[in-house]
């Protein structure tokens, strides 16, 4: 049997989960919140390695800003997808205004831009406004 390493979104915790478990609503071993929840979770600089490197599942990142009309476009149809998508990839939102080093240190020069990282590592990225299906389908054919 397999185990993942999975961050949980509220505290930040590792926990391991056996593979298979991960569709059966697991909660974290140190607040018993839900390790899946269906929502964007918002990366700041305190926790942004951590879920990039620690999650054994693909990340996908949107990388917005509060003044981008794209983002705020997109905003709704990022969050279906992430109810959509979950538990096999945990989607996560950086704020550039507020997170300039993390904009900085992956080159982010349009947003909005989804970027999917696997252990850690940038696998592709794509910018521009996206539907909802058209963020399902782009995730899946990448990971």
């Amino acid at each position: 049997m397999s185990t993942l390493h999975i961050v949980c979104p509220h505290c930040d915790t590792i926990n391991r989960i056996p593979s298979e478990r991960k569709f059966q609503h697991p909660r974290c071993g140190q607040c018993k919140e839900a390790l899946f929840t269906g929502h964007p979770l918002e990366l700041t600089g305190r926790n942004f390695q951590r879920n990039i490197e620690r999650n054994d599942i693909p990340v996908v990142v949107d990388f917005w800003a509060d003044w981008c009309g794209p983002c705020k476009t997109m905003a709704p149809s990022f969050a279906q997808a992430a109810a959509t998508l979950e538990p096999q990839v945990r989607l996560a939102k950086v704020n550039t205004e507020r997170e300039q080093g993390i904009a900085g240190q992956f080159i982010i020069r349009s947003i909005p831009t989804l970027v999917i990282f696997k252990s850690g590592r940038e696998v592709t990225r794509k910018s521009g406004a996206m539907s909802t299906a058209d963020i399902v389908r782009w995730v899946n054919s990448s990971i």
